[in-house]
C-alpha cells in the first residue's frame, strides 16, 4: 500500500488530538540519519523523532541488544522483580547524573511520567504543595505536566481543571528583551519577574519545586542566561525549594554536553527527568535524584507495569555504549559548529532569518517578516514544505522557528547535503517561487 492509501485507512479511526499535522508520509524504515517512506522516498532526518533517536535509526549495537534480550525475556514487571538489564542500567545512570552526592533512579515509560514523578518526589520530600514552572515549557502530556507546560493553548483547551498548586513564571526568552538592554540588565529584570509571585501571593516556604528546561526545546530552542539561572537556583537553595531540570529533549549529548544543565557549572539540580533518547526511542524514562529526596516515597508511590522493562533497559545500556564509544557528545559539539556556521551564513544572505540559536547539533532558526521583524509562520511553513519535497525532514516550533535536531551519528556528507537542501529552499522562498503555505503544526 502507498503512503496515501495507508493514511486514508488510518485516518478513519485515528484521533486528531494524537498527531500534529505536518506531512502525509508513512515511515517504513530508517538507518542512521536516513528515513524511507512507504513510497520508497528517502529523507535526511533533521528531527531525530523529536530528539528521541540521538544514536540514529536502528543502530546495529542497539538493535543487537534488543534482539538478544527479546529472545530471553520481553517483559516481567519491574514493579515486583528486578531484571538484568535494568539492574545494570541503574548504577550507570546514577553515575552519569549531574547531581551532587548519592543518587537514586526511578523508571517510567515516557518523559511525561518522569516529570510527573518529580512532582511526587518533591512534594513528598518537602511536605510542600506549590510547583513553579516557566512559560514556553514543554514537559509532557500527562495531566501533571500539561499543567506545568506553557507552549500551546491546545494542551490546556477543554480539559481543565488542571493540577492545582502550579504557578508559571516567564522564561527569559529573547523576544522579551528590551532594545539595547544589556545581558545583565535583562537577566536581572527577568529575575525580578520570577520573584514577583513570591513577593505577592506565593509563599516560598510552601513551595516544593522549581522545574526548568535549561535549554527550552519546543519553546524555541532557547538557553537561559547563565546569570539568570544562577539567581533562580540560589533562590531555590535559600528557601529550601527543590530544583529540577527537564533533560528529556536536551539530554544525552544533544546540546554538546551530556546534560544541558552542564552548560551552567554552578548549578547542581536535586532532580532531573530523562526520556526520549535514553533507549534510542523505545518507551523508557527515568528520574535521577538525590538519594534522600528519592527515599521520601515508598512503593507503590511511583511504580508502572512496564517501566524498566528488560528490552527497553537493554536498549538503554546499548545506547549509553554508543554515546560513549562513538564520542557522540564531542561529535555534537563538532557538527554543531558546522551547523552554526551554515545558519549564520544563511542569516547574512537572507533577511527573513532572524536569530539563530545553535547548541551542539541542535537549535532553532527564527523565520521573520523582513519588514517588521515579527514571526512569519507562513514563510516557515513554506520552507519546511519545500525542504520536505527536496528530501529532508524538518518541522517548526512556535509556528515560525525551524527545529534542527539531526541524529548525532549523521554522516557529514548527509549533513552537508541537508544544508544544500535548506539553502535551495531558502533561495526559492527569497525569489518568491514557493506556493502558499498550507495550515500545519501547532
Amino acid at each position: 500500500m502507498s503512503n496515501q492509501e495507508i493514511l486514508d485507512q488510518e485516518q478513519q479511526h485515528y484521533a486528531k488530538a494524537a498527531r500534529i499535522k505536518y506531512f502525509d508520509i508513512v515511515i517504513k524504515s530508517g538507518k542512521g540519519a536516513i528515513l524511507t517512506d512507504k513510497d520508497d522516498h528517502q529523507y535526511i532526518d533533521l528531527l531525530s523523532s523529536a530528539s528521541a533517536t540521538n544514536t540514529g535509526h536502528c543502530h546495529p549495537h542497539v538493535v543487537e541488544a534488543i534482539k538478544q534480550q527479546a529472545e530471553q525475556l520481553i517483559q516481567y514487571t519491574p514493579a515486583y522483580f528486578a531484571n538484568g538489564p535494568e539492574a545494570k542500567l541503574t548504577p550507570r545512570l546514577a553515575k552519569l547524573a549531574p547531581i551532587n552526592g548519592p543518587v537514586k533512579v526511578a523508571y517510567g515509560n515516557s518523559g511525561s511520567d518522569a516529570n510527573d514523578a518529580i512532582i511526587k518526589f518533591a512534594r513528598a520530600y518537602t511536605g510542600r504543595q506549590y510547583i513553579v514552572s516557566f512559560t514556553g515549557a514543554y514537559h509532557g502530556s500527562t495531566y501533571g505536566f500539561i499543567s506545568t507546560s506553557g507552549v500551546s493553548l491546545n494542551m490546556t483547551r477543554k480539559i481543565g481543571p488542571l493540577l492545582p498548586g502550579v504557578v508559571k513564571v516567564p522564561f527569559p526568552s529573547p523576544w522579551y528583551r528590551l532594545p539595547n538592554e544589556s545581558d545583565d540588565d535583562f537577566s536581572d529584570r527577568m529575575f525580578d519577574a520570577f520573584k514577583l509571585p513570591f513577593e505577592t501571593y506565593l509563599p516560598a516556604d510552601e513551595t516544593a519545586l522549581i522545574e526548568i528546561e535549561a535549554i527550552q526545546g519546543d519553546g524555541g530552542f532557547i538557553k537561559a542566561p547563565e546569570r539568570y539561572l544562577n539567581k533562580v537556583y540560589q533562590f531555590a537553595k535559600e528557601h529550601g525549594i527543590l530544583f529540577a531540570v527537564d533533560e528529556v529533549n536536551q539530554g544525552l549529548g544533544r546540546s554538546g554536553k551530556m546534560w544541558s544543565i552542564q552548560h551552567f557549572p554552578d548549578v547542581h539540580p536535586d532532580l532531573i527527568a530523562v526520556g526520549k533518547s535514553i533507549a534510542s526511542g523505545l518507551p523508557l524514562s527515568a528520574v535521577l535524584g538525590r538519594a534522600e529526596v528519592m527515599d521520601a516515597l515508598s512503593a507503590p508511590g511511583n511504580v508502572y507495569t512496564t517501566a524498566g522493562n528488560p528490552v527497553t533497559t537493554a536498549s538503554a545500556n546499548a545506547t549509553l555504549d554508543v554515546i560513549e564509544n562513538e564520542h557522540l557528545v564531542e561529535r555534537s559539539v563538532k557538527l554543531g559548529k558546522q551547523a552554526k556556521a551554515f545558519f549564520d551564513k544563511m542569516k547574512d544572505k537572507f533577511d527573513f532569518i532572524g536569530a539563530v540559536r545553535i547548541y551542539g547539533l541542535n537549535g532553532g532558526i527564527d523565520i521573520v517578516d523582513p519588514a517588521t521583524g515579527k514571526a512569519d509562520d507562513d514563510a516557515a511553513t513554506q520552507l519546511i514544505t519545500q525542504i520536505f519535497e527536496l528530501g529532508a525532514l524538518m518541522i517548526t516550533v512556535r509556528g515560525n522557528i525551524l527545529r534542527f535536531q539531526p541524529p548525532l551519528v549523521i554522516k557529514e556528507t548527509d549533513l552537508n547535503k541537508a544544508f544544500s537542501i535548506i539553502e535551495q529552499a531558502m533561495q526559492e522562498l527569497n525569489d518568491g517561487k514557493l506556493p502558499p503555505a498550507k495550515p500545519m503544526g501547532w
